[in-house]
Order: C-alpha cells, then structure tokens, then sequence
C-alpha cells in the first residue's frame, strides 16, 4: 500500500558481479547505510538481471553473490533495519513480470535507451534475446511488487523508472476500475464505521469541490487509523478520494543519485574494465604498492620541478579521502616542489589503510563463518517473499487469475 502517512518504501538492487570496489562503496552503499535510517528499504542480489548479459557464464555467479553480500555487510547495510535478498530466491518477481508482460507495449522496451547503447558497449556478446529485451520490464516487477515509493538511481537509470511508473499507470487503468468499483467503495465506506465515514465523506467532499489538501490528508488518515476494513478497502477508499480507480500498483519516484566520481589508480573513472581499481577489501600491500605507484603530474620528471595538483590523478583521491586545510598545504608544497609525490602520496595511504581496516573488520565476522551471511538472506528472502505475495494476491485478483 501507499498512503502518504505510511513510510517510504526504498528497493534497490545490484548486479552479483564479485567483490565490489570504492566505487561502488561512495557511489551507491553508503547512500544505502543512510537511507536504510530513513525509510523502509528493499536492497537485492539482482542474479537473474545478471544473467541478461551474462548468461554464458553461470560458474562464476556462486562466489559473486556471496562476496558482494559481504561487501555490503561492511559498508553498513544493516539486515535488521534493511531486508536484504536474493532475487531468484523470490519466484513472485517471475511471475508479477509475466503478468506485466501482458499489458507492455512492444515499442516501450525498444526505446528504452540503454536497449541499444548496451547492445553497442557488449558486442561481443550474443545480446539478440528476450531477456535483455524485456529486462527493464522484469526492472519494473522488481520496483513495483514492494509498491516502493522511491528508487535510488545514477542519471542512466532515470529512463528505467519512468518506465515503471508508466506500466504501473496502464496496469492500474487496465485492472484498478470494474463496472462495481463504485458500489464496492460505499461497501468499503460502509464497513468504516459511521463516525468515520461521515468524516471521510465530508473530507473528500471538500477535496474533490474545493480543492482543499488538508481535507485529502484527513481522508488518508481516516483510511490509514481504521481496524474495521481490508487493505484492498483501503486501496479501493483511497482511489475513490481522488475520484479515480483503485491503486494496484504504486507509482514510484527516481531518487536521483550524484553521479560517482571516484577516481581510479590511472586517473579514469574506477571500472574493472580498466583495471584500475582498489576493492572495499583489498590487501594492505596491493593497496600500498598500486597506489604508490600511480601515476601524478606529467610536468614533474624531477624531484624538484614544480607541479600542478589539478593535473595529478592522484589529487582527484584527495579530494575524497583529505581534509581541506591538509590539501592546501599539500598543494602548496607540489607547486613549489618543497615536496615530492611520495611525500603527497603518504598522507593518502593513510587515510585509505584506515578506512580499509574498518570494512575488513566488518567483513571478518561473515568470512570466519559464512552460515551468519546465509542466514541472513534467508530471513531476509523470507521477508521479501510475504511482502511480495501481499501483492501478488492484489495483482492475481485484478487480472483474474485468483480462482476459488
């Protein structure tokens, strides 16, 4: 359900592609630790999204999942605040993106842009197939059976969202009014209570004639604070409020995300197609030996040559990880050559090595005893699998599919 006095629902999902990076770290997960403090939050393994593009390759898949749950265990997401899944492990996501299937426009998913942007980025992959097709349809199934109210995405994904709302929307004409639907609404409106719904009544009066918001927000509130009705006369009163059909399917918001700048070790954005990245986990020496050898500022082939901290990629990490005032001296010392880049680079070992040694001590307790890591999708599937059944049971009802 989605009432305005209710809490925001949050789903977001990644695709198991192994042990994640610092990228991965600034730009998504510790927005997640923070949303998790705010919202009700969905967070899944999206292995079945992982398989669009990368169905050849089902043996890697094990180790992937479990490394990256663990990534997220150590940047803070916590399951008793979050639920966290995996997404084949919640056949309801199959079978509400069959459903939705029914009622897409063909022409919907083929202008979708990352459908031919992607199809060019992996040419060397056979990409000809219904699965990458339809995998923003199965995206929308995803959004759309935990009726999230927001999903956090970089700019590339706001496409994706839009299409969401939009399936939902023709879901709900489709489906969310019956020949009854206003017989069934005095029903639901009957069974609140006389009080209740003579307040109800008088407050959507005043909202539908004047236009009055605060009478629409007494309205929800009678809604939400009744013991005496069902959810779906609860969604059926809410529809109603606003003259409308019943709300099946929620529309959600895209919650855009600042797009990640964390640099890599050769100056490009950090990728592993680069191969230029330093994990969430990575050995202390591999961190010590990649970064000390990173390259800095061209002009500076000598000791004492002056340099230019904006032409140095190694500058883009100390935008992150230094505070300002040690920066400025920093950069001072660089452009009068009173310190060399090794001594630039110290400061920054420091303060990786630092926060590095806080995600494997997180980690730790996961990798001694991986059954603590299972359990906790397991209560976590469990979770998203009653969720996502509460509105399967609307969406089977609504297409028909419900027999007694």
């Amino acid at each position: 359900m989605s009432f305005d006095t209710e809490p925001r629902r949050i789903l977001s999902g990644m695709r198991p592609t192994g042990r994640l990076h610092l990228g991965h770290y600034h730009g998504v997960l510790k927005n997640w630790v923070r949303l998790q403090e705010e919202a009700k939050c969905f967070y899944f393994v999206a292995d079945w999204h992982a398989l669009t593009t990368h169905y050849e390759e089902p043996g890697e898949m094990d180790a992937h999942v479990w490394d990256m749950l663990v990534d997220w265990l150590a940047a803070g997401i916590d399951p008793e605040q979050a639920t966290l899944f995996i997404q084949s492990r919640v056949p309801q996501h199959a079978e509400l993106h069959l459903l939705l299937s029914m009622i897409t426009p063909l022409g919907w998913l083929l202008r979708v842009p990352s459908f031919k942007d992607q199809q060019q980025q992996l040419k060397d992959r056979d990409l000809a197939t219904y699965g990458f097709l339809g995998y923003p349809l199965l995206q929308s199934a995803d959004i759309l059976m935990y009726r999230a109210t927001g999903v956090p995405v970089g700019e590339d994904q706001v496409p994706h969202v839009e299409l969401t709302r939009e399936i939902g929307r023709r879901f709900n004409h489709v489906f969310g009014r019956d020949s009854a639907f206003e017989e069934k609404a005095q029903e639901a409106l009957s069974r609140l209570g006389k009080k209740s719904a003579k307040a109800y009544s008088k407050a959507r009066n005043e909202w539908l004639q004047d236009g009055n918001a605060a009478a629409r927000e007494s309205a929800l509130a009678t809604i939400a604070g009744s013991a005496n009705i069902s959810a779906e006369d609860r969604e059926r009163l809410s529809g109603f409020l606003d003259g409308g059909g019943r709300e099946i399917l929620s529309e959600p918001e895209a919650l855009l995300t600042p797009a990640a700048k964390m640099p890599g070790l050769d100056g490009q954005k950090m990728s592993k197609s680069y191969n230029n990245t330093i994990q969430m986990r990575d050995e202390p020496e591999r961190l010590s030996t990649r970064l000390m050898s990173m390259p800095t500022d061209p002009a500076r082939q000598r000791r004492n040559d002056p340099g230019d901290p904006d032409k140095c990629p190694v500058w883009d990490l100390h935008k992150i990880y230094t505070p300002a005032a040690k920066r400025d001296e920093l950069a001072a010392g660089c452009r009068s050559a009173d310190i060399g880049c090794v001594d630039c680079k110290k400061p920054l070992l420091d303060s990786l090595l630092e926060e590095q040694a806080l995600l494997h001590q997180r980690a730790e307790p996961f990798e001694q005893n991986p059954a603590r890591i299972r359990e906790i999708i397991e209560t976590g599937c469990a979770r998203a699998r009653e969720a996502a059944e509460e509105t399967l049971e609307e969406v089977r009802a609504a297409v028909g599919t419900l027999y007694t």
